[in-house]
Order: C-alpha cells, then sequence, then structure tokens
C-alpha cells in the first residue's frame, strides 16, 4: 500500500462506454509514453479499436508498452498482439501458456489488474478489460463494471508498480529500473482535492495490502457496507469482520453474480449465504447481464474501485490493484449507481425462502463449497 495522498482528481468510469472513450482520447493525446496492463485483451471491436489507438501513439514516436495475461488472454488475442508489434508497440506477456507450466500450482499467479498511464498525466485503474462489454453469451445488457481516471500525486507509484513489472519481465537490472523511475517527476503537482491512495498485491512484499485496506474499513464502519462483487468467495478473516460489522448495528448490503458463469465458484459463494442473511447481512443478485464489478462504499466516504475480487483468486494468487479514495462525493457517486442497482436490476434474497430451498439444491451447493474449499487446501491457502 501506498501512502494516502491529497490533490488528487478521481473521475468515476460506469462499465465500457465510459472508460473506452476516456482510455482511447487520453492514448491519442499521448506525446511521451503509454503502458497499459490488462488481464484480457480481446480481438474484437473494442480490443480492435484500443489497439489502433495503441498504434497511432507509436508510429508517432510515442514509447508504447503493453502487458497482457498469458492465460486471460490466450483463448482471445488471436493475432492481435503480432499486429501490435508489427505497428511498432513493445508487447509482453505475462506468464505464457505452454505444455510444460499447466500443473504447476504457479501457473494460477496471473496477472488480473488493469491499469493505464499516460505521460505521467493521467492514469486509469479498474476492473474492465480491453474487451466489448457485450462479448458473453446471450448479453441483454453490459457488464456491470467500474474503472477511475485519476490525476496528481497518486500517479507516482502507479508509475512505480507498471515500470518494476515491465523490467522484471524483460530482466533487466536494477540500474535501468532506477533509470526508468528517474523519468517522472519527484513530487507529482497537486490537481485536485480529493484524498487517495493506490495499493496492489503480488506475491512477494505486498501479498495482503488489498485485504488490509478492506479490513480496515470494514473494522472500522459506523453506518453502511455496501459492496458489489463478481467473484466473492471471501475467507474466515473477511467474514467474521463483516459478521462483526453487523453485531456493531453497521448496515451491510452485497450485491453479487446473479449468473451463473462458474459452476464451482457460483455455488461456493451461495453456500455463504445462509449464515450472512441470518446475521442481517443483505444480499442482492445482479440480474440483467454478467456482474464484473469490485467495488465498495463504506459510511458514504470511504471508496474503492479496482481489479480486486473478494476471493482466494485475488486476495491470495492474482497481482491485483485497487484505488482507494476517502471522498464525499466521489463516494457518493459509486454509492448512487450501485443502490440503483439493488433497487432496480437484482433480485433480493430473502433469509426465509433462501432457507426452504428444495434439498437437492442445497446439497449440491455444499458439495460444490467443500470441492472449493478442499482445492484451495490444496493449493495451500485453506487457512485463510
Amino acid at each position: 500500500m501506498t501512502s494516502p495522498r491529497d490533490g488528487n482528481r478521481v473521475r468515476l468510469l460506469q462499465c465500457g462506454v465510459e472508460f473506452f472513450p476516456a482510455l482511447e482520447q487520453a492514448i491519442d493525446a499521448a506525446v511521451r509514453d503509454v503502458w497499459l496492463e490488462t488481464y484480457i485483451f480481446a480481438d474484437d471491436d473494442t480490443g480492435r479499436r484500443i489497439a489502433a489507438a495503441l498504434a497511432r501513439a507509436a508510429q508517432r514516436g510515442v514509447a508504447v508498452h503493453v502487458v497482457y495475461d498469458g492465460f486471460g488472454s490466450a483463448a482471445h488475442i488471436g493475432a492481435l498482439g503480432v499486429w501490435l508489434r508489427a505497428q511498432g508497440v513493445e508487447v509482453a506477456v505475462f506468464r505464457a501458456e505452454t505444455t510444460w507450466n499447466k500443473l504447476r500450482r504457479s501457473r494460477l499467479r496471473r496477472l488480473h489488474r488493469k491499469l493505464a498511464m499516460i505521460d505521467a498525466r493521467v492514469a486509469f485503474v479498474g476492473g474492465i478489460n480491453i474487451i466489448d462489454d457485450l462479448n458473453m453469451p446471450e448479453p441483454r445488457h453490459p457488464r456491470y463494471d467500474f474503472a477511475v481516471a485519476v490525476e496528481g500525486p497518486i500517479m507516482m507509484p502507479i508509475h512505480a508498480a507498471m515500470a518494476a513489472l515491465w523490467l522484471r519481465l524483460h530482466q533487466q537490472r536494477i540500474e535501468q529500473w532506477r533509470d526508468a523511475l528517474a523519468a517522472f517527476p519527484p513530487e507529482a503537482t497537486a490537481v485536485g482535492d480529493q484524498h487517495a491512495w493506490f495499493a496492489f498485491r503480488d506475491n512477494v512484499h505486498r501479498r495482503r495490502d488489498i485485504e488490509r485496506e478492506y479490513l480496515a474499513a470494514i473494522l472500522g464502519a459506523r453506518s453502511e457496507i455496501l459492496i458489489a462483487n463478481a467473484y466473492f468467495f471471501p475467507g474466515r478473516r473477511f467474514r467474521r469482520a463483516l459478521l462483526r460489522a453487523r453485531r456493531r448495528g453497521v448496515r451491510v448490503r452485497l450485491l453479487l453474480q446473479g449468473r451463473q458463469e462458474y459452476v464451482l465458484q457460483h455455488y461456493a459463494t451461495r453456500a455463504l449465504y445462509g449464515v450472512l442473511l441470518e446475521a442481517g447481512v443483505e444480499i442482492h443478485e445482479y440480474a440483467p447481464s454478467f456482474l464484473h464489478a469490485k467495488v465498495a462504499v463504506i459510511d458514504g466516504r470511504w471508496a474503492t474501485v479496482g481489479s480486486s475480487n473478494i476471493d482466494p483468486f485475488s486476495l491470495l494468487l492474482a497481482r491485483e490493484a485497487n484505488v482507494f479514495v476517502r471522498d464525499d462525493a466521489f463516494a457518493a457517486r459509486l454509492h448512487a449507481s450501485l443502490v440503483h442497482a439493488i433497487r432496480f436490476e437484482s433480485v433480493s434474497i430473502q433469509h426465509a425462502r433462501w432457507s426452504q430451498r428444495p434439498w437437492p439444491d442445497r446439497l449440491l451447493t455444499w458439495l460444490l463449497y467443500g470441492m472449493a474449499r478442499g482445492l484451495m487446501s490444496v493449493l495451500g491457502y485453506g487457512r485463510h
């Protein structure tokens, strides 16, 4: 985690309809460098649109660096990676899929963060991959997701994290890492009045930074915790924090995935509903489309937007990145979107009806929950 910084401007971007035009415009305005990291880079209309902007930047002399995950993009990128290289874009693949590494536990340590930075002027952090919002089975609405555009001192740690990964992937020496960081101003200029900070997790020194931020905010909550998360399978520590908040009288609302995307994850998550509902936690399942958001608002002031789900993959294995903001106006806008989704686009799960589900459904839920917990134990993460 980096220290909280004042003097930032943080703008909320909802879904691809707001995110992709802002990203494309920033790339088209680049004069020095563009950095982009993503889990999925798809060869579809949206992916080709962003790729074209990256190519235009490279062709006018901008240094363009793109990193995509070898597993996440394997089924999506097609020939687009080759095309980007041919246009002068520097492309790196994080843990490319090969025959020999498919059975290694380290294969699960993916690059799941979604970051972009242009000219040390503006950065983007969030949960939105470079893929069309409607690129999914039977879409009724776009994926529900968020990103932020940030300016100000918060960009310094974002730049450092992205440069460090790029140099690591190219096995460059620490001297070159220092040279890369030397190009960044020692203190970025304040451009606003928002209090914000950046946190990321890796498998070395920052294993629990994002989880710690969540837990600190939850344990200090006084009135309301509102979390929207695509893949919600928290460990004991996180569940206990939510239950303690309820015992203090804090209202806890969860907006979760309503559509079944991954069978094991879907049923394992639902196995937690009983104890949460009994404690008074309100659970709502998003219905119109796939929920892909990883956001939260606490006490109407603290908010986070990023790539980290609340599950073992994000909190214990993958490289993730979130921005945290302490600002009433920003929190209010995110809160309003989530409340709208709860009221008009979600199904409320009631404890009485949930406890009376047919026994085959209950049996399947607990069997798959046991499988999920067993898998985590086999991987060495069962005690979390």
